[in-house]
């Protein structure tokens, strides 16, 4: 697909049923389906000092990308230790933040195709969120 192709097609995304969640991180992430989790975790710890864990969603994206977003029901504020920047999003979209800055720490080690295939995908998706202008004000 080209890269113009890419911006006309509108990248849906789907609640993973509770039923078939035990599969999808293996799907997704194979053999590192651990180390992604926790990294998000970490990142979203990181992220927001109000973030205390709990449980989280997981969702699958048309385009072929997933991420995962806490139950939380509040807006959270985060704050970009790298860059200063900071926003307050929903839990969806922080969760968005924390899985695509996560990625790309993993990467960081990994360096595989399928990590940077499941960023890119993630990314396409979070520019057509309604919290996009804050997101990419974060993730900068």
């Amino acid at each position: 697909m080209t890269q113009q192709q890419d911006t006309l097609v509108t990248v849906s995304s789907r609640r993973v049923p509770v039923r078939s969640r035990l599969n999808t991180l293996p799907r997704h992430f194979g053999r590192l389906m651990m180390v992604v989790e926790h990294a998000v975790m970490d990142a979203m710890g990181e992220l927001s000092s109000a973030y205390e864990g709990g449980y989280w969603e997981f969702y699958e994206l048309s385009n072929g990308g997933f991420y995962m977003a806490p139950t939380s029901p509040e807006r959270l504020m985060l704050l970009s230790q790298g860059s200063g920047n900071e926003g307050e999003l929903t839990a969806d979209a922080s969760g968005i933040v924390a899985c695509l800055f996560a990625l790309n720490r993993v990467w960081a080690t990994y360096q595989t195709d399928d990590l940077a295939n499941h960023y890119h995908w993630l990314l396409a998706f979070a520019r057509e969120h309604a919290e996009w202008d804050t997101i990419a004000h974060i993730i900068d």
